[in-house]
């Protein structure tokens, strides 16, 4: 009786852990840690003889892992702030940015277009042991929009932005990087989201040029491998204004590789009605202010329009004055031209 008794004991002791294991793994957010306790719970019960109750267990753990996983493409991934050093590596935000939010050209629209209708059918080509479009490489002149599709991709997924701080990432100390650059594709494996690496020429220019060090060529073959292995359900984007000095292995990495230009007059005229709504009056021409844009960037001329709005708006006008909005323009222009001329 007394063998029985302390039995009993040590196994009602044994529950109680793994109850408190079982909740503290819940609060930590912590769900493999908190499928695996509960599969030793269910364990636990066939081993005492309970089958049924054991089995009925197994259940729930596996259709808890089936909606988990069905509902994985569509639902709102929390927001997970990184820890550690990790906090370091990566910023994070929720972004409401939407592509309808953009003037995209139709060569820039259609791939990403691709990429969110594949993303949205990610169980289900998972299923089939297919694998949807997720490692995109943009490529073109500052301010054409890259970094804005990195969030619109978010915020059309509905999951959150981390941003790679190369500052941070990239240091003078051999092996540092590569084991920082570890860290990160840990994070792209445990958190969905999208992870945007801009100014990736930093760790991406060709092996072998006359400014290369052992170190550069020891980080990109550490992405090569980490972005070949990279199995996840993130999406991993990385943006440059220089792809002629990206090494040429880098290319064969991406799923697609998108190119972007400043904007035609089309999307000029498109990019000032959107930025414009609400203070452009219906009978006015925006052919000079179209003329004025040429050859600048999206964020040139968004720029421009925001000053013009804000003119609007602290002068208590409901529409902008498009004389004021065309010498912003024109302002822009004049040192853009200052610019290229410093470069050339």
């Amino acid at each position: 009786m007394a063998a029985l008794f302390v039995s009993h004991n040590a196994t009602t002791m044994a529950k109680s852990e793994q109850l408190k294991a079982l909740l503290r793994s819940y609060a930590e957010d912590d769900e493999p840690q908190f499928y695996a306790i509960a599969m030793q719970m269910a364990a636990h019960e066939a081993r005492q003889g309970h089958g049924k109750l054991a089995e009925e267990l197994k259940g729930l753990i596996d259709s808890a892992k089936t909606r988990r996983s069905g509902a994985h493409a569509s639902a709102v991934v929390p927001l997970a702030r990184p820890k550690g050093e990790l906090a370091g590596l990566l910023t994070v935000s929720y972004p409401s940015k939407l592509l309808a939010d953009m003037v995209l050209s139709p060569t820039v629209e259609a791939p990403l277009n691709r990429v969110l209708k594949e993303q949205r059918h990610l169980v289900k080509l998972r299923s089939h042991g297919l694998y949807p479009r997720r490692k995109l490489l943009l490529v073109g002149p500052s301010g054409t929009g890259k970094t804005l599709t990195a969030a619109a991709l978010a915020g059309e997924l509905r999951i959150p932005l981390f941003v790679v701080r190369l500052d941070a990432l990239i240091t003078k100390f051999m092996g540092e990087t590569a084991a920082k650059l570890r860290q990160v594709f840990d994070a792209v494996s445990a958190t969905r989201g999208v992870y945007f690496f801009d100014e990736f020429d930093a760790i991406g220019s060709q092996r072998g040029l006359s400014n290369d060090v052992g170190e550069i060529r020891r980080i990109l073959n550490s992405f090569l491998l980490m972005i070949e292995q990279d199995d996840s359900d993130s999406v991993v984007v990385a943006a440059t204004n220089h792809p002629e000095i990206l090494d040429e292995a880098l290319f064969r990495r991406f799923d697609d590789v998108i190119e972007y230009h400043a904007p035609s007059e089309e999307e000029i005229e498109a990019l000032l009605k959107l930025r414009l709504s609400g203070f452009l009056s219906s009978t006015i021409s925006l052919r000079k202010l179209v003329d004025a844009a040429q050859g600048l960037s999206h964020a040139q001329i968004s720029n421009a329009i925001d000053d013009a709005v804000k003119e609007a708006v602290m002068h208590d006008r409901e529409t902008v004055q498009l004389d004021t909005l065309q010498s912003l323009l024109e302002h822009r222009q004049t040192v853009r031209r200052r610019a290229s001329m410093k470069t050339t």
